[in-house]
């Protein structure tokens, strides 16, 4: 039975009210569009009676196909406002996953941006019969829910017409919102993320700790969208501190450094492949980031020397975070910068944010961990590497329609992170590889892990990005296989990596090739994708007459 909001305050309530006390505050810039709080609390609630209008009701599973655009936050409010479970699907996903994800998420409707140059959204609507279809702007395959309402349809402010929706106070008949959040990991399987009401009440309360807190006010540029659990995380929790969030459509690096100069931004967050590209940009010596407070690296590993160089240029305003679709925050490391006594801390993805409990198991021989003794396995001392488990109000409630993968992710309580790692005498958390990612050798029956290899490769001052794969050996199961990104005028050669890695490491972790790219590939979350990398390198050379060692399965990204 789903849960309805008179069992507790929808979340969406206390943001209302929030952004009615901002008013005329700038809230929300994205394109040629600039909303005040006052216009966001309109916008909300406008649309909020538009959906009604067109039969969206309490309950209802909505698929949404949206740009980082304005309109994104303003959708997503206006359904938890209803009590619908909103499904976010991503609009640069292809086609046949798309529709993967539409058949697990069963929508009872579908929205979508129609001024979208994919069209992707008129395809979907097309392929779902009987399916209502309503549009976020004109020209699409519904009814436009921007256009402006009949003179006689029903007020939209609760100040002047309470009784415009049930769902404007607290009423045992509304649902509880809820959001499914598209992933595929690494796997290319689609999985739904199931977010509950709690997950964003925190957020709300994140929000209101921060300005308790008396923090500045932030100036977030964004290029994490809707359909991400962190441009979920990021979008919601920048409104709710009370300030004012940029949404980007496309990344670009030389416009990166523009609008953090021009628009005097405080805070922003960046993959690595992202923040290299910002690093090695001919403009970056010259940008103006003096207005930075807080710049957010994560979704990867980011390698120490690209780290030191970053806080050579912009000083200690770096923020290390850590975080899943499942568990969007875990840990922090804020105001990064060389320690002497620590130098391993660049390593580190930082300490437990918030709530957040860690634990490092033993779960390696485990095919159910939810059956082991105790459950998810042994315990791990301090500085032992095993599987990282989390917890927090931030974890996600489950796959939606795939209840064997919940119960193997989510054992008693804990999250599955599925990645590996190890906790030092202070609490910070290392991480060296995911579970799938590690390297199975038969050469002294170690497990060789993907992380160190890079961060070693990267500190060649030739090497721009690195990253490392196992590959199929006849001798010993599999070894490492590195990709090297290198500056333009390069002198590196393979041999001379191989003998770093070595010399840094030994000789077990050193590659067994090195092969130089121009490029790393990345997915649609601006990570590196080594399942691509995986798959040229297949792709080029024939297998190799013995099977390689059977790994760990792979889990959800």
């Amino acid at each position: 039975m789903q849960p309805r909001s008179g069992d507790r305050p929808n979340y969406v309530h206390g943001a209302l009210e929030l952004f009615a006390e901002l008013g005329d505050r700038d809230a929300i810039v994205g394109g040629d569009r600039r909303l005040t709080y006052r216009q966001l609390h309109r916008d909300v609630l406008d649309l909020a009676a538009a959906l009604t209008d067109h039969g969206v009701q309490s309950g209802d599973a909505v698929l949404v196909m949206m740009s980082n655009s304005v309109a994104g936050p303003v959708l997503q409010l206006a359904l938890h406002l209803l009590g619908c479970r909103s499904m976010w699907v991503a609009s640069v996903t292809a086609p046949r996953e798309m529709m993967q994800f539409a058949e697990l998420a069963k929508p009872d409707k579908f929205v979508y941006d129609p001024t979208a140059p994919n069209q992707l959204g008129d395809q979907i609507s097309a392929a779902l019969p009987g399916i209502p279809v309503l549009c976020m702007g004109a020209g699409g395959a519904g009814p436009d829910l921007t256009a402006p309402r009949p003179a006689n349809a029903p007020a939209v402010s609760p100040a002047v017409s309470p009784a415009f929706s049930p769902a404007l106070s607290p009423d045992p008949a509304v649902a509880e919102p809820e959001s499914f959040l598209q992933t595929s990991g690494t796997t290319g399987t689609p999985k739904l993320v199931h977010h509950k009401h709690g997950f964003y009440a925190q957020i709300l309360e994140l929000g209101r700790q921060f300005r308790a807190a008396g923090y500045p006010v932030l100036r977030h540029l964004s290029h994490s969208p809707m359909w991400l659990a962190s441009g979920q995380m990021t979008s919601l929790f920048n409104l709710f501190t009370g300030g004012v969030l940029f949404l980007r459509e496309d990344w670009d690096p030389a416009a990166f450094l523009r609008v953090v100069e021009t628009e005097r931004i405080t805070s922003t967050f960046l993959t690595p492949p992202m923040l290299y590209e910002v690093l090695d940009h001919p403009d970056c010596d010259q940008a103006d980031f003096s207005s930075m407070f807080m710049f957010n690296v994560g979704a990867g590993p980011a390698s120490p020397a690209r780290l030191r160089q970053a806080i050579e240029r912009f000083g200690p305003v770096l923020r290390i975070v850590y975080g899943l679709s499942e568990a969007v925050v875990i840990t922090a490391l804020p105001n990064l910068r060389e320690d002497p006594e620590h130098p391993e801390r660049l390593r580190s993805c930082g300490t437990p944010y918030g709530d957040v409990q860690i634990q490092i198991r033993d779960t390696a021989a485990l095919d159910r961990p939810a059956e082991a003794d105790p459950p998810g396995g042994p315990l791990l001392p301090t500085g032992a590497t095993g599987e990282v488990w989390v917890r927090s109000k931030l974890s996600f409630s489950g796959y939606s329609g795939q209840p064997e993968l919940t119960a193997a992710t989510i054992v008693d309580g804990w999250v599955r992170t599925r990645d590996i790692g190890h906790l030092d005498d202070d609490g910070y958390l290392y991480l060296v590889d995911r579970v799938h990612d590690m390297i199975v050798t038969t050469r002294r029956n170690w497990a060789i892990f993907c992380r160190p290899i890079e961060d070693a490769l990267a500190e060649h001052p030739e090497v721009r990005a690195a990253a490392v794969i196992g590959v199929p050996d006849e001798v010993v199961g599999e070894v490492p296989h590195a990709f090297v990104v290198t500056t333009d005028d390069a002198q590196a050669t393979e041999a001379e990596l191989i003998e770093l890695v070595g010399r840094t490491l030994n000789e077990m972790w050193a590659p067994h090739s090195v092969e130089f790219v121009a490029a790393l590939p990345r997915n649609r979350s601006a990570k590196v994708d080594k399942q691509a990398l995986r798959a040229a390198w297949a792709a080029r050379r024939p297998q190799p007459a013995a099977a390689p060692l059977d790994g760990v399965a792979s889990g959800p990204a």
